[in-house]
């Protein structure tokens, strides 16, 4: 499930408006989403290029994309990543090629401005069906077989269709798709022991719960689709911040941070 980019940003402001908490964190966020629905619509308006899977291939045609996601960062963004963009934009390119493909390669959920450009190029090759052939990540249920990102967050919808595991998927924090996962397993450890697994529910936002583990400790947010059909599980699970924060003061760590760092 590959949600657009308009239907993401116009969720955004639909949450923003309604949680007056959460609205800074989503209104950044919608933000985000504007810049890289950017990036990703000029990689489809270059002509006769078409992506070959190889980011260290790919990365001179991404450069000129990259750039006014940078100045807007560096403009309107956050203290410390409006210094981080203003680095990078004063740097050498071989700056922002090597924290990209050092990203690519060997994936960490602390750097923001890889993250940001990288899930646009992944989900690019994604839907053009371009496998990745330099991020070799292990193969794992619970990894994307796709480009063998992490999960995000999980997924709910009503059984049937072409989901396995009762209706619930996964959704990778690289590519932005997602395929099908057990429903009673930790997604990080593979524990099934029910009695080992907790499950949180959010009272402000009923579709979205913790899923917890007490034998790894890790922890992911899940979207429950059956309890709120608009619900766009990247943004709402954004939304969620006071989950997050509820989990670690719990003793439990994320499986994967999102774009915003929670």
């Amino acid at each position: 499930m590959r949600e657009s980019w308009d239907r993401g940003i116009a969720r955004a402001a639909q949450l923003a408006t309604a949680d007056e908490g959460a609205r800074p964190l989503l209104t950044f966020y919608g933000r985000l989403l504007e810049l890289q629905k950017d990036l990703f619509e000029f990689m489809g308006t270059r002509q006769a290029w078409r992506p070959s899977g190889s980011l260290d291939r790919d990365r001179t045609a991404l450069r000129a994309g990259i750039q006014p996601l940078l100045k807007a960062i560096a403009r309107t963004g956050p203290e410390l990543l409006a210094l981080e963009a203003g680095q990078l934009l004063e740097g050498a390119e071989a700056a922002i090629d090597d924290l990209l493909l050092a990203c690519w390669r060997v994936p960490s959920d602390r750097q923001f401005f890889a993250k940001a450009v990288l899930q646009p190029y992944a989900r690019w090759l994604a839907d053009a069906g371009i496998a990745p052939i330099d991020r070799r990540l292990a193969h794992a249920d619970n990894r994307c077989p796709f480009c063998g990102g992490m999960p995000q967050l999980s997924i709910l919808r009503t059984s049937g269709g072409s989901l396995d595991g009762g209706g619930r998927a996964l959704l990778c924090a690289t590519c932005l798709t997602d395929w099908p996962f057990s429903r009673v397993l930790c997604a990080h450890c593979g524990e099934e022991d029910e009695r080992k697994l907790g499950y949180f529910h959010s009272t402000t936002y009923d579709q979205l719960r913790i899923d917890a583990c007490d034998s790894c400790r890790h922890y992911l947010k899940t979207v429950d689709l059956t309890r709120q059909g608009i619900a766009i599980p990247l943004v709402d699970e954004v939304a969620g911040a006071s989950l997050d924060l509820w989990a670690r003061e719990h003793g439990y760590e994320k499986i994967e941070l999102n774009l915003v760092g929670l």
